[in-house]
């Protein structure tokens, strides 16, 4: 976990001497403690933890949790508040910490006592890790983080996925039919492909479906349009159409176009 210690969070800190085998690198400032547990989950594949404290430390998580929003990238943040009893009082360092960051996580939650901890914490997890991945955050005022509580710890939830629906089934029938028809297809592989681990298996995918002679005309005359990131997806398909526009100059390829005027590759 990645994180700067503050007043409200420093009883979390204290219990994170009992548990040596949770390793903490301190950061010098809370936005990147949120950025480096958006790398840690990127590299390992693991949710990405980041901790701070509350009002200006929490606020700072922002930046790098909407960038894991963004791109999908599972990450907990824990973040300190103010005791109970000043909950909206404006008290020292007081701010709605999950009302601030609630547009850009899949959940957030205040935990009111000690005795939820244990699921909030595994609910999390799980929330990040599930569906499609992203930052979830959970605010402890430093009360709760004091209190003692006899807890059951529940048993690790099983990451397993739901089976696909009807509707998912039949887009994906439809892609196949469409790339089936291509005379040219355009793979635009993107953060899902990365993060599921999946890059070989595509590729092997691609090249298993052609003939040898294909596979050899296609390294040899493979286009390649370079990486994309999320915020630039609306102009992936603008540099679809240069590369066509390109392939057609050069007499490589035959534009058509349908009803609406629309470049049909």
């Amino acid at each position: 976990m990645f994180g700067h210690p503050g007043g409200a969070i420093l009883p979390f800190y204290d219990a994170l001497w009992g548990y040596p085998q949770l390793r903490h690198i301190l950061v010098r400032h809370e936005q990147a403690a949120a950025h480096a547990a958006d790398g840690y989950a990127r590299v390992t594949g693991k949710v990405g933890v980041c901790v701070a404290t509350s009002g200006p430390g929490a606020t700072n998580l922002v930046t790098g949790i909407m960038a894991a929003k963004a791109d999908s990238v599972p990450i907990v943040a824990i973040t300190g508040q103010v005791a109970r009893s000043s909950l909206g009082s404006e008290a020292f360092q007081e701010c709605d910490t999950c009302a601030i960051v609630s547009p850009c996580t899949k959940a957030t939650f205040m935990v009111m006592t000690a005795r939820d901890l244990p699921h909030v914490v595994q609910e999390a997890f799980q929330v990040a890790r599930e569906g499609r991945p992203g930052p979830v955050l959970i605010d402890v005022p430093r009360d709760v983080q004091l209190e003692e509580a006899e807890v059951e710890f529940p048993e690790a939830s099983r990451n397993e996925r739901p089976p696909l629906s009807s509707e998912t089934l039949e887009g994906i029938q439809q892609a196949a039919r469409l790339i089936n028809d291509a005379e040219r297809p355009v793979i635009i592989s993107g953060h899902g492909i990365i993060t599921s681990r999946a890059s070989e298996e595509l590729k092997n995918h691609i090249f298993r479906s052609m003939s040898s002679r294909a596979v050899q005309m296609l390294q040899e005359d493979m286009e390649i349009l370079g990486p994309v990131r999320s915020r630039e997806v609306m102009h992936a398909q603008q540099e679809v159409v240069n590369l066509a526009r390109k392939l057609e100059s050069q007499g490589r390829l035959t534009l058509k176009t349908d009803q609406n005027e629309e470049f049909l590759v």
